[in-house]
């Protein structure tokens, strides 16, 4: 993020903080457009011819207000319109010399076109990831008129997320709704003519001597007419403290109007070096200064690999469950605003939902902010889902998801809760198509991020493949298989087939209006952690979906909604979210023996025992939360139990006990009879 500075503009009086307030916006000196813009849609896609972008256009009452971020799709005056819709607003400026202005949008679906005092920007296609333009050129002193265009007709045969290309009636169906609109925030940053651009860190730790290097790579962008020869400063700070440290940097050049990378490369001493997990999610900053531009991110020192059919973090084995969140609230679309971003998290979190593919699409960066911080593994995931074999090796859409994936990659590198990347979701992966693209596309990314696993969600593995090279999950690092039923034969034949590869369980559930209903999904939750837990080559296995979600595949019911959730449309928890947080959490607590007392005085033992099968990880950190307060629980490694005694006041029956973890999230809650 940016490092606050002095902007030399107006006042931007248009800007209401209570807006402000709802978005997270990484750059804390970024000046935000939200809030009043006019709107109108543009059915016959005539806006362009019509000139809708110039200021000396027909002004009349036909053009309403709307508030961005802003999600067409969802607002009642414009339910489900699918087309071209056009957002307009002016603000004051005053341009200074020496300086560059960027224009970013951290997400607009789908396709975007931006004029600025008539003149035309840019053009951007994708609906999840983030794109700016500098429209230092474009700004005028006094009032400048933005016009922005974005159609949401995504679902084509060429778009990615695109429709399939073939002729069956039962096979072309958008599986999620196409939200049109700027959904996320818009903005403007002010910069030197040479500034930071983005900033990737790799942060490397040595398990064995418990030091860790870091890797810097600075984009410097030189906007000047003249050669530069910037030089960068780097400074990492640990709960707010500059560590001292020791940076090998190399002298370069960048000529007029080009980009550069820097790289630096230092060490940190083993007290200096604090390990990124679950339950401890340390988290440092590092501030990069290049000239009189600054930017900063955090970082977690961790190491992710797979070994043995296993998933290690920091050398330490780990099973989880996890969960899909599909971008969808009722009355907003696609908006995420921060309190909706936080009432997902704490409740996935909850629910012990800590290793998952949130979605088939990029979600707000908040969400992986509160991941960082909070702790939970991520596998993120571009739109790549259900393409044909044709579109597979189609040119165009090739190029499309390289783009999209490039913009997502960029935004997350620096992530320590994202550890894997996936190439798509539900295609021909038996087929030389889906075998081509699943190494190209790997190969490609490995070339943004090597440090990161690679996936793919495959519904193909249950029984087609006969041979490990007959299917594409031979090129990735471990496999992601969605799972609808005979969950033990499936994943017998999987790990069969791979018997080195850990694996994930990227979907699986059934939904609360099947025959059983919520009874049987809760029940469905419990019998097939049953053979989850006599496999220790599944390492994650993650529910579709944590909420119910809004679409126009097929099947969905006439309200509109596709109930998998374990919570509805509004977060109401179903009976299964109960069930899979206590399936989910880490360790069971159970009472051992209750001594009566005199004058209410009792004592209550109790048995913890951290699971050994699933889910399985160390426990540090944990406490009890009783009516009398917070009582500390032992560490624990899978597999060992320690035995505590609780003092109990009162004459209650019962005692509602709660397992709360260092990070304050309640992972299991207990009833105990006190008799």
């Amino acid at each position: 993020m940016k490092k606050p500075g002095t902007l030399l503009c107006l006042a931007l009086v248009f800007l209401t903080l209570s807006v402000q307030a709802q978005y997270h916006i990484k750059y804390p000196d970024a000046i935000p457009l939200h809030g009043e813009w006019t709107f109108a849609l543009d059915l016959a896609d005539r806006g362009v011819a019509g000139g809708w972008y110039r200021a000396n256009i027909t002004q009349n009452n036909r053009q309403d207000k709307v508030t961005v971020p802003h999600c067409f799709s969802a607002d009642p005056r414009y339910l489900f319109y699918t087309g071209t819709a056009w957002y307009r607003k002016t603000f004051a400026w005053k341009p200074a010399p020496g300086q560059r202005v960027l224009l970013h949008f951290d997400a607009a679906y789908y396709l975007t076109q931006v004029w600025l005092n008539g003149q035309p920007v840019g053009t951007h296609e994708g609906g999840y990831t983030p794109f700016q333009f500098d429209v230092t050129d474009y700004l005028q002193a006094g009032e400048n008129l933005l016009a922005v265009s974005v159609n949401n007709n995504a679902w084509k045969l060429n778009t990615v997320p695109a429709v399939k290309d073939n002729d069956d009636i039962n096979g072309s169906f958008p599986a999620w709704i196409n939200y049109g609109g700027l959904t996320r925030p818009v903005y403007l940053t002010v910069e030197p003519e040479v500034y930071v651009e983005n900033l990737k860190i790799e942060a490397t730790p040595d398990l064995a001597k418990g030091t860790s290097t870091l890797r810097a790579q600075v984009r410097v962008r030189n906007a000047s007419k003249q050669a530069a020869s910037p030089k960068a400063n780097y400074q990492v700070r640990l709960d707010g403290k500059v560590l001292s440290l020791n940076w090998k940097t190399k002298a370069v050049s960048v000529s007029a109007g080009q980009t550069l990378v820097l790289e630096a490369e230092t060490t940190l001493t083993a007290a200096q070096t604090r390990l990124w997990g679950l339950d401890s999610p340390t988290l440092y900053q590092l501030q990069v200064a290049v000239g009189t531009d600054t930017m900063a991110t955090r970082f977690g020192i961790r190491k992710v690999e797979v070994r043995n059919a296993q998933l290690l973090l920091n050398g330490q084995p780990l099973r989880l469950g996890g969960g899909n969140r599909v971008i969808d609230y009722p009355g907003m679309g696609s908006l995420e605003p921060d309190w909706l971003i936080e009432k997902d998290f704490r409740l996935m979190k909850e629910a012990g939902m800590e290793f998952q593919r949130l979605t088939h699409y990029t979600p707000s960066e908040y969400f992986y902010d509160l991941a960082d911080q909070y702790g939970m593994l991520i596998i993120t995931e571009a739109g790549n889902w259900q393409l044909t074999p044709n579109q597979l090796d189609n040119d165009t859409i090739r190029t499309k998801f390289r783009q999209q994936f490039r913009e997502m990659v960029e935004r997350d590198w620096n992530h320590p809760s994202v550890i894997a990347y996936s190439v798509g979701n539900e295609y021909l992966s038996e087929q030389p198509a889906g075998q081509r693209w699943t190494k190209d596309m790997i190969a490609y990314a490995r070339e943004l991020d090597p440090t990161r696993l690679y996936t793919f969600a495959s519904m193909r593995l249950n029984t087609l493949p006969k041979k490990p090279e007959d299917e594409a999950s031979q090129y990735v690092d471990f496999v992601c298989t969605n799972t609808y039923g005979n969950h033990a034969r499936s994943l017998d034949h999987i790990h069969q087939l791979y018997p080195d590869k850990p694996i994930l369980i990227s979907e699986w559930g059934v939904r609360a209006d099947a025959a059983a209903g919520e009874a049987g999904q809760a029940q469905h939750i419990s019998e097939v952690m049953k053979e989850i837990r006599k496999r220790p080559y599944v390492v994650g296995a993650a529910w579709w979906t944590y909420n119910d979600y809004q679409s126009r595949y097929y099947l969905t019911n006439p309200n509109g909604y596709r109930p998998w959730g374990l919570v509805g449309p509004d977060r109401t928890p179903r009976l299964g979210y109960a069930t899979h947080q206590q399936e989910m959490a880490p360790l069971t607590v159970e009472k051992v023996g209750f001594q009566p007392g005199g004058q209410g005085v009792h004592q209550l033992r109790l048995k913890v025992t951290a699971r050994n099968d699933f889910p399985a990880y160390p426990l540090r950190g944990y406490f009890l939360e009783t009516p009398q307060g917070q009582v500390p629980l032992p560490d624990l490694q899978p597999g060992q139990s320690r035995e505590l005694s609780l003092s109990v006041s009162g004459f209650e029956k019962s005692l509602l006990l709660k397992v709360v973890k260092p990070t304050g999230f309640v992972v299991l809650t207990e009833t105990l009879e006190l008799k």
